[in-house]
């Protein structure tokens, strides 16, 4: 069993840095992450405080791990599906079989972004294809844009779109549409066949054979997986948000979130400040256990 004395799920701003202050507190920290999640997705980032010349969200990421990385913690490169508590602290099975154990957890894995198998909606990503309306809609101003979903999500992002895009449609996939969408936005109902483009999108395809123009397509249909953790220790979730107090603690003692798992914007900013603060609550829990 490897002992640690905390335990961070996810690898994004808000992991990696609580994991970079609990660190410089000298506390032992490991880290486990599958992939670069939703910040991955984001071509150009420009609005980051200190930031002159944009980079990736890939960059960003790198970036921060290295400086984690350099002081000392440790990085599992392993999903993890289950957080379980014994009377040592918090445990992770790895799919070797062994467990990795911390006095404290946080959970940092982000919101998992539904998507669909749709043909180039994936190579795309970055090229017209976007998952945040906030983080992109600077960039399509004058434009006209397309919302894929049809729920509180796609009402959300279509909000922040039709303030600067000279257009929008709103694209349900077959799904019924559960608000009412601004004046001069279209619903379009269709099922899609395939987002179009040469080197940008240029435009979606239905399965009825008819398709409409568009410079960017915003996917919003929805937002899972981070609260299952947190369930199944028991931890109070809202909707698919983990619950969390001004501290970021959970109503379990020792078990924290921060970041998009715990609802509201989703922005690198956000992230990393409520990152500081579950770090700094984690660092004053283990001193006095």
């Amino acid at each position: 069993m490897q002992v640690y004395d905390a335990i961070i799920i996810g690898a994004g701003p808000a992991g990696v840095t609580a994991a970079i202050y609990l660190r410089r507190a000298n506390l032992t920290v490991a880290l486990f992450t599958k992939d670069y999640g939703a910040l991955a997705k984001a071509e150009r980032i420009e609005n980051y405080f200190g930031m002159i010349e944009p980079v990736s969200g890939t960059q960003l990421l790198d970036c921060g791990r290295a400086q984690a990385k350099a002081l000392g913690a440790v990085f599992y490169e392993e999903e993890v599906f289950a957080l379980d508590w014994q009377p040592e602290g918090f445990s992770v099975k790895l799919q070797s079989g062994e467990s990795v154990t911390g006095k404290a957890a946080l959970i940092a894995t982000g919101m998992q972004r539904k998507t669909l198998k749709i043909p180039g909606l994936k190579e795309y990503e970055g090229r017209g294809v976007s998952y945040c309306a906030v983080c992109d809609a600077f960039f399509y101003r004058g434009k006209t844009v397309a919302v894929l979903g049809a729920g509180s999500y796609a009402a959300h992002e279509l909000q922040e779109l039709t303030a600067t895009a000279a257009g929008a449609y709103i694209l349900t996939n077959g799904e019924a549409l559960s608000f009412t969408p601004p004046p001069g936005v279209k619903v379009l109902s269709g099922k899609l066949k395939a987002v179009l483009g040469g080197a940008k999108l240029s435009g979606v395809a239905f399965t009825d054979g008819s398709s409409v123009a568009i410079d960017g397509l915003f996917v919003a249909l929805g937002s899972a997986g981070a609260a299952d953790l947190a369930q199944k220790l028991g931890a109070e979730t809202q909707g698919s948000a983990v619950k969390v107090d001004e501290k970021h603690e959970t109503n379990l003692p020792g078990l924290y979130a921060a970041g998009d798992c715990t609802g509201g914007f989703a922005q690198v900013h956000f992230a990393a400040a409520e990152g500081t603060a579950a770090a700094l609550a984690m660092i004053a829990y283990i001193r006095k256990t």
